[in-house]
């Protein structure tokens, strides 16, 4: 099944326009990164809409993870450093299988290092940055 762009499920939910989309793709051009990035730098969107997005172009899950609670011990699967630098948040774990919740689930990069760091499988939910790095400071920042 082939995947519908996330700048089209951006311009059929009305939350931006053709020309908008065309000057984040140009910036893309020049700059690399995700056009979801680049849309709410451009001050074109905010991180929800992203996620809605996401949300609707892959299936994935959402969740409000600086609200969660989360189980120290769960923490200390994904070190603290690593947690900051790829912007991820270890929700649960049973037996083999570690839920974490990501800013940019799409990785398959990410995820397979993940999965090499902590021995699991991943299952991945979708949060915006900015409450990731409230997640982070609020869980890790005691640690």
């Amino acid at each position: 099944m082939e995947r519908v762009l996330i700048g089209e499920i951006l311009m059929e939910r009305k939350r931006i326009t053709q020309a908008q989309l065309d000057h984040a793709l140009e910036v893309q051009k020049k700059e690399n990164g995700f056009v979801g990035e680049i849309l709410v730098k451009l001050g074109y969107l905010d991180e929800r809409d992203i996620v809605v997005a996401l949300v609707v172009q892959c299936g994935l899950p959402y969740i409000a993870v600086n609200k969660y609670n989360i189980d120290p011990q769960v923490l200390t699967v994904i070190p603290r450093e690593i947690a900051l630098r790829e912007r991820v948040v270890p929700l649960d774990r049973i037996g083999g299988i570690l839920s974490v919740v990501m800013s940019n689930p799409l990785s398959d990069a990410r995820k397979a290092e993940l999965e090499a760091l902590t021995k699991c499988r991943v299952a991945t939910f979708i949060a915006t940055k900015s409450e990731i790095d409230e997640a982070i400071a609020k869980f890790y920042g005691s640690m």
